[in-house]
């Protein structure tokens, strides 16, 4: 078992720099990640964290276009992109390893002197609406959405990450320059390297580049409103073949000491072909192609959601069974020979995940801005590997709960009052 692979510094900013190097790696993989997600929006910004994510690739003072940005790492043999979620947004780019130096200014370059001109912001907001259509027109897709309702009802964490329509329509400039000013502070961003690079080397660059930086601490994150909400099944009628439904519990948060159990769990119930929804569902009843289920942790809660498609006939049955298969976990202990599997399956594809310089880059950066560390992969297997038969059933007895399950389908064949009919059967 190796020790830990990563080094961790604080610039004099308050900024922290993590690197992981790999010297076999024939990249390097450059992440900032900046503390703030949709959570941390309001009900009129709601959605400006990912439209800045847009906007931040749209030129500097010294690369004046998107595409001069995108031609500077594209031309090193890189990529790069961004994304937001609820808690975090992430700026990325991985290059050859030799290239270390061109991935850095360009990160940086874009990160502190993006210019943010009224011309783009007008030009992007149309795109941004794109992807909410896109979005809407993908029924797997927008039943999450739905989901995403129905578990958390009208707050943040209820909220699309991407804003509405009407709200990005709504988005001003000065939205965006107030949540520079407000989040994008050194005390609140990690940069994240891994790959083909050393500790050294990165924190140089950091300290040349990074210099000036400067900002207070940002407000705290709004405290999530625990409990299924009253609108806890969300229905959308469409016209298409097949009804897309989604169901999910609130759950574990990210520290929870119950989140190993409930890997494990989430694992024997719907991860790969040989976990009991996959072959409950699909293989002896022939109900779904795509069945499965996930774990989300955020930092005061957590989801598992539930995935499916099916007909509009077999949407009772379904659900039906789908239920059944979590009081079973309730009701009866998992065997040794299931449990087995299912924890080295964890532990493996966990493993497996961590290949890469962007996997490894990726996860420290997370981590260390969300919960202001890094736990060591030998202690997550470890704890994973002592999961036992009570502690699977303990969790699922603490979730698998008819008060607390949400619904969403998008789709024919159903209403809001059947749906919660079979969920409180």
């Amino acid at each position: 078992m190796g020790k830990n692979t990563w080094e961790i510094d604080t610039l004099d900013s308050g900024l922290r720099v993590v690197t992981n190097p790999v010297s076999t790696a024939q990249s390097v993989s450059v992440n900032m990640f900046v503390g703030v997600g949709s959570r941390n929006e309001n009900k009129r910004t709601n959605g400006v964290s990912h439209y800045l994510e847009h906007l931040m690739f749209k030129g500097t003072e010294r690369r004046k276009t998107a595409i001069e940005i995108a031609e500077a790492i594209e031309g090193a043999g890189g990529v790069l992109n961004a994304y937001t979620s609820q808690e975090i947004t992430c700026y990325w780019n991985q290059v050859p390893f030799d290239k270390l130096a061109v991935a850095m200014d360009v990160l940086v370059d874009t990160m502190r002197n993006s210019l943010l001109e009224q011309e783009e912001i007008d030009r992007e907001r149309t795109v941004v609406q794109q992807e909410i259509r896109r979005a809407y027109d993908q029924p797997s897709a927008w039943v999450g959405h739905l989901l995403t309702e129905a578990t958390f009802g009208d707050q943040p964490l209820g909220w699309p990450i991407a804003g509405t329509l009407e709200t990005v329509e709504e988005m001003t400039r000065d939205d965006m320059t107030k949540h520079i000013a407000t989040y994008y502070v050194p005390k609140n961003m990690v940069l994240s390297v891994a790959g083909n690079t050393t500790h050294e080397e990165v924190l140089a660059m950091s300290r040349k580049l990074l210099e000036g930086m400067d900002g207070g601490t940002p407000p705290p994150v709004p405290e999530v409103r625990n409990g299924r909400p009253k609108e806890h099944v969300k229905v959308e009628a469409r016209d298409i073949a097949q009804s897309n439904i989604g169901i999910a519990l609130h759950a574990v948060s990210r520290l929870d000491p119950d989140r190993f159990p409930a890997m494990i769990m989430n694992a024997v119930l719907g991860r790969g072909m040989s976990s009991r929804l996959f072959k409950e569902v699909r293989e002896r009843r022939g109900l779904a192609y795509a069945v499965g289920s996930g774990l989300t942790r955020y930092m005061d809660t957590g989801v598992l959601s539930i995935s499916a498609g099916v007909t509009a006939e077999n949407v009772a049955e379904a659900t039906t069974v789908i239920k059944a298969e979590l009081m079973k976990l309730v009701d009866e202990k998992v065997g040794e020979e299931e449990l087995t599997k299912a924890r080295d399956y964890t532990i493996g594809s966990f493993r497996l995940g961590l290949e890469t310089p962007m996997a490894l880059a990726q996860r420290a950066g997370e981590q260390l801005i969300m919960i202001g560390e890094i736990e060591p992969i030998d202690d997550i297997i470890a704890k994973l590997a002592a999961v036992s038969a009570d502690d699977v059933q303990r969790v699922a007895k603490r979730i698998f709960r008819s008060d607390n399950m949400s619904m969403s389908l998008v789709g024919p064949g159903a209403n809001e009052d059947e749906l919660a009919k079979l969920l409180a059967a």
